[in-house]
């Protein structure tokens, strides 16, 4: 990522927050709070949300540009600011400003990943040195997927996404596709139809080829649109949906295969060709500081 990527027209830092696939997601259990206990695999993408933190004398946390349809202090940028502020005691502000390219609704973390961005990035300007472990918590406290982002790393996960080993996948290419829907994640783990009761399986399982998602048949019958691009993605590669959904993806070794498949399924909706990563590109705007 060159120093140019980094920087904004006005020469602010510009952080990035990676979206991610879950290239597997099984439901084994429950909690009596509600949480589904799960495994999952995600692989960050290089496909990426843009952040600048301008440090405010006063104690304040405010938005640049709050989200449309996104009350400024339910965004999560903003709760994860003001959280540090609270475990902290820091009495100073800053103004965020998001540049969103992930879809919202679409499974990709986004707004997840902006709140593990704005955790990193906020302990290191502001000087409050938590440690990664200590953001992973507060990260759980904000939603079930601000974890992973805050650990940097692709990643066996298991409890409800908190547990998390690294795994080193292949830095593949992906398509995705996003329907002109949006899945309301909540919507679909309340229903009776989804499956609680999964196995639990190994990583050597996933690594042998199971990758399924127990998650897909409930979202394919809600939502035709994420049922069809399921169906016209598939003639182009192996077809999968990503968390909830709303996206859908398949993977590729070689780009240009994958780019040549984008060309045909753009009446599906948003189409993205990214990378997969291994390691956050958060962690080299920590190491320039």
């Amino acid at each position: 990522m060159t120093d140019q990527a980094l920087q904004g027209q006005s020469g602010v830092q510009r952080w990035p927050a990676p979206a991610k696939l879950n290239l597997l997601l099984r439901i084994t259990g429950r909690r009596a709070d509600g949480y589904h206990l799960l495994q999952s695999v995600f692989q960050l993408i290089d496909l990426c949300d843009w952040l600048t933190y301008e440090l405010l004398e006063e104690d304040l946390v405010t938005l640049v540009e709050p989200i449309p349809g996104v009350p400024e202090q339910d965004d999560l940028t903003v709760r994860a600011a003001n959280l540090l502020k609270q475990e902290s005691g820091f009495r100073q502000g800053v103004k965020i400003g998001i540049e969103k390219n992930l879809p919202m609704g679409g499974g990709l973390g986004g707004g997840s990943s902006d709140a593990a961005t704005t955790l990193l990035a906020l302990n290191h300007l502001w000087g409050l040195g938590f440690s990664v472990e200590q953001l992973m918590q507060f990260g759980l406290r904000l939603g079930a997927d601000v974890p992973v982002f805050v650990y940097g790393y692709s990643a066996w996960a298991e409890g409800v996404g908190e547990k998390l080993s690294p795994i080193m996948l292949p830095e593949d290419w992906f398509l995705i596709v996003k329907p002109d829907c949006h899945v309301n994640t909540r919507q679909i783990f309340l229903t009776d139809e989804l499956t609680r009761d999964s196995k639990l399986i190994t990583i050597a399982d996933f690594t042998e080829g199971l990758v399924d998602n127990d998650c897909t048949s409930v979202v394919r019958k809600l939502y035709p649109e994420v049922d069809k691009a399921l169906i016209e993605l598939s003639k182009f590669g192996y077809a999968r949906l990503t968390g909830t959904g709303a996206c859908v993806f398949a993977q590729y070794q070689d780009k240009n295969e994958a780019l040549q498949a984008s060309l045909k399924v753009r009446h599906l909706g948003q189409v993205f060709v990214a990378k997969g990563l291994n390691r956050s590109p958060v962690f080299g705007m920590l190491s320039q500081e």
